[in-house]
């Protein structure tokens, strides 16, 4: 169990990342390759990512640098994982060749007593970093990037819902709805985390949540407690893969049914693209004829439109025996 303590400082502190992470869906989408969990839900990437894998030539790269770096295990060194990822892969990778010599040092002395490749003391020379740092754009981009819009998709969706959790209970209504996998009893957020038994203090620094599509299970964070507390939990997902009922696909055809479905939560243009899988000129023109037909209505939010049901596409939704508004 991982004990997270909050004080009145942390709790004001403590944010939703905007975006996942590029180095933590790297190091997880590693740690799905090497286990059975979690197959169904990336049951696609599964299927095409060792096609793509073998075809840019990089399984040698797989087998004997990246997936030994993050084993499934208890631990892997959190400096292949810094902060500056929320900026971005680039970033990311910059500070973790970056890394200073002597925190290197330390981590990998941690990761060899639990099992590390023989290599891994030479992670302590900058160009043993620069040459993970490669290994880990290179397999980004085939084995990460091509589901970014799906994994921006999911984690709008759940941002949508924890948001909607925070505007009805405050703080403690979004910790208290990351259940089951924590639970908050305030000002402690317990973690089931099969790793150890611990305790991370906050201390005023706040934690930053970050959802991730490619978690599976416990939440994960990071060993230092020294470091920028975050916690990365897996995105909510749906328990079958939604259909778009026969009737309503029939009135409205099925990309219409399906936007107007997308909109139920409250949703943005630039989302409902991503869900229904098409442009965005194409899903603007279904918003169009949906909000012409008076079943949504958009208001403007800053640089975004929000789309939300009217009434009358509330109540067609019920019609079909659907909820309107349903956990993704």
């Amino acid at each position: 169990m991982l004990r997270i303590h909050f004080t009145e400082a942390d709790l004001a502190r403590t944010r939703l990342a905007s975006e996942p992470d590029p180095l933590w869906e790297i190091a997880l989408s590693l740690h799905r390759l090497q286990t059975q969990q979690g197959r169904s839900a990336h049951a696609e990437w599964y299927r095409t990512t060792r096609t793509r894998l073998a075809a840019h030539g990089l399984e040698g790269v797989l087998r004997h640098l990246l997936l030994p770096l993050f084993p499934r295990t208890a631990y892997f060194p959190d400096f292949l994982t810094p902060a500056e990822g929320a900026q971005g892969l680039t970033a990311g990778l910059a500070a973790l060749v970056d890394t200073p010599a002597d925190r290197v040092r330390q981590e990998v002395a941690r990761f060899v007593s639990v099992g590390a490749p023989p290599w891994a003391p030479r992670l302590v020379e900058r160009d043993t970093r620069q040459d993970v740092a490669d290994a880990l754009r290179r397999y980004h981009e085939v084995a990460v990037a091509p589901y970014r819009e799906r994994t921006l998709a999911r984690v709008e969706a759940d941002r949508s819902i924890r948001g909607r959790a925070l505007l009805a209970g405050g703080l403690d209504g979004l910790l208290y709805g990351l259940r089951p996998q924590m639970r908050w009893e305030a000002p402690v957020l317990h973690v089931h985390y099969p790793a150890e038994d611990r305790d991370l203090r906050l201390d005023g620094r706040g934690l930053t949540l970050v959802p991730s599509y490619f978690c599976w299970g416990p939440p994960i964070a990071l060993a230092d407690s020294s470091l920028p507390p975050v916690l990365v939990y897996p995105v909510l997902r749906e328990a079958r893969p939604v259909a778009v009922d026969r009737p309503l696909g029939v009135l409205l055809g099925r990309t219409r049914a399906q936007v107007l479905r997308g909109i139920a939560p409250g949703t943005t243009t630039g989302e409902l693209a991503r869900l229904a899988g098409v442009s965005a000129p194409t899903v603007s023109q279904h918003i169009t004829a949906l909000r012409d037909a008076g079943l949504i209505s958009s208001l403007r939010f800053g640089t975004s439109v929000l789309h939300t049901l009217t009434p009358l596409g509330a109540a067609l939704l019920r019609g079909t025996g659907k909820p309107v508004s349903s956990v993704p």
